[in-house]
Formats: structure tokens, sequence, C-alpha cells
């Protein structure tokens, strides 16, 4: 019971780390371009593509791990690690397909599966596996962290969604709306929440 309870507290230790500390897109910029495009698009539901996000992150998260333990006894695993995450993406991919396709029906679930793709193939995704692999996580870790990233990317979304409405504003200059100002913005958050890490500037 103290073993499950340990776990259990390190997986969610880690998938806090994940959503706040290490968050995917304010402080490695991973999938920045995507949320630009998801914020933009107002045909796609956010949270659908966050629940998807961490599906497929949760998947793939345990394939990429195990597959990493099979690779670490060949000499040239690290030329085909990334073929190999982008693999594990796929499995995890067709996976997530399967599950809606059976649960959802065909009529439901034709707006799902044409998000599925964006949710899959980002680098939040491959991001996190390479993360958890240099990081030498442990699975429990390596399951955290990816729900955490998932989790942590949907927030992303929803702070810079709301932001995106106040940067309408008139006062924003005409050369700087829309893509210009959206950038400024992360950038603003990212050094905010760098700051709130404890992260030193190196001047």
């Amino acid at each position: 019971m103290i073993e499950v309870l340990k776990a259990l507290s390190v997986f969610f230790a880690y998938a806090v780390m994940a959503v706040f500390a290490q968050n995917a897109v304010f402080t490695r910029a991973l999938g920045v371009s995507r949320l630009v495009k998801l914020v933009d698009d107002t045909t796609v539901d956010s949270l659908t593509f966050g629940a998807l996000l961490c599906a497929v992150q949760l998947i793939s998260a345990p394939l990429g791990y195990f597959v990493n333990l099979w690779l670490a006894q060949y000499p040239y695993r690290m030329y085909i690690r990334p073929l190999v995450m982008v693999l594990c993406s796929t499995v995890a991919f067709f996976i997530v397909l399967l599950v809606v396709v059976v649960f959802f029906r065909l009529h439901g679930a034709r707006e799902i599966v044409a998000v599925l793709p964006m949710a899959t193939f980002n680098t939040c995704i491959l991001g996190t596996l390479f993360i958890s692999t240099i990081q030498s996580f442990s699975l429990v870790q390596t399951m955290g962290f990816a729900l955490g990233s998932g989790v942590g990317y949907v927030l992303a979304v929803q702070v810079v969604t709301e932001g995106q409405r106040k940067l309408q504003s008139d006062a924003v200059p005409a050369t700087f709306r829309g893509l210009p100002i959206t950038l400024l913005y992360i950038g603003i958050l990212a050094l905010a929440i760098y700051g709130f890490t404890g992260h030193m500037l190196a001047f």
C-alpha cells in the first residue's frame, strides 16, 4: 500500500511539474505553431483537442519508455530514436482512432477524427517523449509527465485564447496585430513562468 501511495505521489508530482514549472509551451516552446493555429481556428474545439492530446500522450509515453529500454542495448540507438518516437506516436494515433470509432460510431466520430492528426503529430508529443528519455524518467514519472504535458498544453491554449480576445484592442498598432502580438504575449508569459520557477538570468 505504501509503495502504491509513493507511486501516486510521484505521478502527481511530475504531472503538476509538467503543467506549471515545465510547461511544454511556456518553458520549452513545444507546439507553439500548432497552438497559434488552434487559437485562430474557431472550428476546432480546444477541449476535444486537449482530450485527444492527453490520450495520445498517455498511450505513447509507456510505448516510448519500453522501446527506449529495448534500444539501450544497441550502440546506434541515438540515430534511430527519433524515428522510433514517431512510430510510437503513430501507434498511439491508431489506438485512439480505433477507440473513437468504436465508441462514437461513424457519424459522431467525424469531428473528433478530423482533430486527431493535429493532436498526435506535433512537437508537444514528440518533445515529451524525448524529454522523458533524456531525463531517464521511470515509468511512473514518464506517465505523470506525459499527462501533465497534455494538461499544460490545454491550459496554455486556454490562456492564449483568453489573451487573444483582449489583444483585439484598437490600442494595439496595426503592424503588431495578429501573429506578432500573439507571439509577444506568449513570450511575456514564458518569461513570467521562467522567473516563477526560480531560474537566474545569465547576466
